[in-house]
């Protein structure tokens, strides 16, 4: 009864202690310089990542979930290119631009194939380094290094280079505000934009800290996480509230709400001038 008792305290503690670095703003000292994608609805976006991507049936199915949700008339084209356990730099990001390759042709309701006849491959592209690389000591030139390689080769394709600021650990959470300065730090290096997940991550632990975001490992998202994440993307590139929503990823009205609102307050908080 008393470990119980003590796990509690600490779990309210813990709350407590980010509940105060929010109403400080003290989670994201860095400020970002890029606060618009500088793209109006994009309608297409390849995702650059590792498994934080590609878990619970992978984040582009629920952003394009959302999207639809907002508008059954707009179509969003995603394409999530995701290796297992990947920095920046293990992915050849040229290679995937290459003619009548990757996002050449889809398919429609009816199983027909649909080829994509576009002058632009993809508006956006969002990359994610390995979950601890940005702040790692021997990895984290690797990803300043590479998020200008990334980025300067993206750009050469005429799409807009996007980072996915990751979550902390959950056993970890000084993780939080290291991952948001170094990738709000190397955003601005490369005049590019963020996507807050990390800090919506943290918001929600203050906000609800009994709705788990993970899964037993610590690292990867449950599905909450997942959608968490999705909505905070969502609300960054289209700069709309995600808040009501008819899309919910199976979870419930009541946490559905939290985890759009969470996002939504995230990215208004983030990208403040």
């Amino acid at each position: 009864m008393k470990h119980h008792r003590n796990g509690r305290l600490a779990s309210l503690l813990f709350s407590l202690l980010l509940a105060f670095l929010w109403s400080g703003d003290l989670l994201a000292q860095t400020k970002p310089k890029v606060l618009e994608l500088g793209m109006e609805n994009p309608a297409s976006i390849l995702y650059i990542g590792n498994s934080f991507f590609y878990y619970n049936n992978s984040l582009h199915n629920h952003v394009g979930q959302l999207r639809r949700a907002a508008d059954s008339k707009e179509r969003l084209r995603s394409v999530s290119v995701t290796i297992s356990g990947s920095g920046f730099d293990w992915h050849d990001v040229d290679s995937y631009f290459r003619p009548n390759a990757v996002g050449a042709y889809s398919f429609d309701s009816r199983n027909n194939i649909v080829f994509n006849k576009v002058d632009r491959l993809f508006d956006v592209a969002i990359m994610m380094d390995c979950s601890q690389c940005p702040i790692h000591p021997q990895l984290k030139s690797v990803f300043h290094d590479s998020a200008k390689k990334n980025s300067d080769i993206v750009r050469k394709h005429g799409t807009k280079p996007v980072f996915f600021m990751s979550w902390a650990y959950s056993d970890v959470p000084e993780m939080t505000a290291q991952l948001a300065d170094a990738y709000t730090q190397a955003a601005n290096d490369n005049n590019a934009f963020v996507i807050p997940a990390g800090l919506a991550f943290a918001r929600s632990i203050a906000k609800r800290p009994e709705l788990n975001l993970y899964v037993p490992d610590k690292r990867h998202p449950s599905v909450a996480g997942t959608y968490l994440a999705a909505c905070t993307v969502y609300a960054s590139l289209f700069k709309k509230s995600p808040v009501g929503l008819s899309y919910t990823a199976g979870l419930d009205e009541a946490t559905a709400k939290h985890l759009q609102s969470t996002a939504w307050e995230t990215v208004q908080d983030y990208f403040k001038p």
